[in-house]
């Protein structure tokens, strides 16, 4: 997964002497939190969000009325108030590093830069969001199964053996390690054959499928009990 396979593209920008009052009323009316403020060549500048905004409006509304606040506001430019070292990334950068990097500043947005420094698209926490829902397919129809694995190579074939000899197509899978339950791993699976019998399949050839939950074509999901599979 790449940065540009999950970015809006040609966002919104603002110039350094829009003001702030007008940057409020475009976030305000597309219903996000974050304008990458850029030069006469569209090259990043800074950044301004919504919390900064709050700030701003919050640093001084101690001392002045709601009408000399909102006047202050829409005569103030946001080049006041924006982030000027602005942290961007690239759009062939694949979407783990981009997570990182947010996780590591305690960031929730990265502009998206060219070659040049021009703003070609941003990326948010909640794209980052949507993205790991999208490689699990949550929200897709097929069932989800989540099996015990010992943590050795070649482990996962005969898992994989089972779920295609019954015409079970993988449509995706997760591994991960948990102190308490050790390895994991997730398979969503879609085809003919029924979520009961397939569970039953697994634990008759040994494996500990701990949890199984189907999400139907509407979207809604059912959670099976795997006990109740076992003869």
């Amino acid at each position: 997964m790449y940065v540009k396979d999950h970015m809006t593209k040609e966002p919104l920008t603002i110039t350094r002497d829009t003001v702030i009052s007008k940057a409020l009323e475009i976030m305000r009316k597309n219903d996000f939190h974050r304008l990458p403020v850029v030069d006469e060549n569209g090259k990043i500048v800074g950044l301004v969000t919504g919390g900064l905004v709050e700030e701003e409006s919050g640093s001084r509304s101690t001392s002045l009325s709601i009408y000399e606040l909102n006047y202050l506001l829409s005569k103030t430019a946001v080049e006041s108030i924006m982030i000027k070292n602005v942290l961007t990334i690239t759009q062939d950068v694949i979407l783990e590093e981009a997570a990182q990097v947010m996780i590591d500043n305690d960031i929730s947005c990265l502009p998206v830069v060219d070659e040049s420094q021009k703003v070609i698209g941003i990326i948010t926490e909640k794209d980052i969001f949507q993205a790991f829902n999208d490689v699990l397919g949550y929200r897709h129809q097929g069932t989800r199964f989540v099996i015990s694995c010992e943590d050795r190579p070649g482990y996962f074939i005969g898992i994989a053996q089972l779920f295609a000899q019954n015409d079970a197509n993988l449509e995706s899978i997760a591994l991960y390690h948990t102190e308490a339950r050790g390895t994991e791993v997730v398979v969503k699976a879609t085809g003919e054959i029924e979520t009961g019998k397939m569970t039953r399949i697994l634990v008759r050839a040994g494996y500990n499928v701990t949890d199984v939950v189907q999400t139907t074509r509407q979207g809604g999901t059912l959670r099976f009990s795997v006990p109740k599979f076992v003869d």
